[in-house]
C-alpha cells in the first residue's frame, strides 16, 4: 500500500511491475509513482521500460493525477491503474489490460514485516524496499506502438521503493524465468547510511519448490564474495544452513529516471536481458540443492560498488 500519507516534500514512492510474455519475445517494466522535491514541488509519473528493444519512456503527470487507495494496494495515475491484481494502461505508446493471479509474497512475520525485516522500524532510512509478488502468471494483452501483444501465459514480478533517494551504491537483480516453473530470484546489495556511519545491507531470496531461501544481513547471512567488473557481477552469500553463488554477466542497459532527495532527477541504468546463474547448496555438506540459469534477468549497478565489498 501507499506509505506517503502526510508527506509533502523530499519524498518519492514507486512500484515496479515486470511482465514477460509466454514466448519471452517481449519484456516490459511499468513504473508508476509520485515524487516531491525539497521545495514541495510534486509530480506523478509512469516510466515504461521496453527490455527487449532497450528503450524507455517517461510520462509526467500533475500530482493530482496520483490517487492511491486508503484501504488496499491500488494506485491510479491519470487513466492508468495498478494493483497486485493487474494493470490497466492508457498511454500514448502502450494501452490495454493485464491480470495477475496467484501472487507470491515475501513472508511477513509481525516482528519483521516485509523484506526489510527489523529495518522496517528505522525511521531514517533513505530508501525502503518491498516485495508485492515474487512470481505470478499473467493474462491479457497490450497494444504497443499500434501492435497487439498477447501476454497470456507469461510471468510477472512486482516490487516497490519509497523514501527520499536511492542508495549511493547498490546492485539489484531479479529473474523468474528458470528451467522449471515457479522459481524466482531477487537480490539487492546496498550501502546503507546509519547512525554510526554506513554499512552494507543485502536482501536476497530464492524461491524453489514453494520454499523461499532467504539470505539477509539482518538474518545472519554473510556476503563472502562480491566482484564487480565491466562485464558482470559475482557474489556469494553464506549462512549456517545454506550458501548461494550468483554469476551475472551484464548486458546493454537502458537509462531510467531515479530519485534524488525526492525528485526524479537522477539516472540509473537497467538491463532486462541478462542471464543470472545460481547455485544453492548446503553449507555443511556442499550438497547442491538447486542449480540453474535465470533468463530475462534484470540488473542495475549504480554508484561506487567498491564500497559494498565485504571487509
Amino acid at each position: 500500500m501507499y506509505q506517503g500519507w502526510g508527506k509533502t516534500r523530499k519524498y518519492f514512492e514507486g512500484w515496479y511491475f515486470k511482465v514477460v510474455n509466454a514466448d519471452e519475445t517481449r519484456a516490459f517494466a511499468f513504473i508508476p509513482g509520485i515524487s516531491m522535491n525539497e521545495s514541495g514541488e510534486k509530480q506523478a509519473f509512469i516510466q515504461v521500460l521496453d527490455g527487449k528493444r532497450k528503450t524507455a519512456d517517461y510520462y509526467a503527470f500533475e500530482a493530482s493525477a496520483f490517487i492511491p487507495s486508503e484501504k488496499e494496494f491500488s494506485v491510479k495515475v491519470g487513466d492508468n491503474s495498478f494493483s497486485s491484481g493487474g494493470v490497466r494502461l492508457d498511454l500514448p505508446a502502450v494501452s490495454g489490460k493485464l491480470e495477475f493471479n496467484d501472487t507470491r509474497e515475501w513472508p511477513n512475520p509481525w516482528y519483521a514485516p516485509g523484506i526489510m525485516g527489523p529495518y522496517t522500524f528505522a525511521p531514517f532510512m533513505e530508501c525502503n524496499h518491498g516485495i508485492v509478488s515474487l512470481d505470478h502468471p499473467v493474462s491479457g494483452s497490450l497494444v504497443i506502438n499500434g501492435e497487439e501483444t498477447d501476454f497470456t501465459g507469461g510471468r510477472g514480478y512486482i516490487e516497490k521503493d519509497w523514501g527520499h533517494s536511492f542508495p549511493s551504491a547498490y546492485i539489484w537483480m531479479q529473474s523468474n524465468h528458470f528451467g522449471d516453473p515457479e522459481i524466482s530470484f531477487k537480490s539487492s546489495v546496498a550501502r546503507i547510511p546509519w547512525l554510526t556511519g554506513n554499512f552494507t545491507g543485502f536482501i536476497t531470496g530464492l524461491l524453489v519448490d514453494g520454499h523461499l531461501y532467504r539470505f539477509t544481513e539482518y538474518g545472519g547471512t554473510r556476503l563472502t564474495r562480491l566482484d564487480v567488473t565491466g562485464t558482470g557481477v559475482e557474489m556469494e552469500f553464506r549462512n549456517r544452513n545454506h550458501s548461494l553463488s550468483v554469476s551475472a554477466p551484464t548486458d546493454t542497459a537502458t537509462p531510467l529516471a531515479a530519485p534524488i532527495n525526492g525528485f526524479m532527477g537522477g539516472r540509473i541504468e537497467e538491463s532486462m536481458t541478462s542471464i543470472i546463474t545460481l547455485t544453492l547448496s548446503e553449507t555443511s555438506t556442499g550438497r547442491i540443492i538447486f542449480s540453474g540459469e535465470g533468463r530475462n534477468g534484470c540488473i542495475e549497478i549504480s554508484g561506487d560498488t567498491r564500497t559494498l565489498m565485504p571487509q
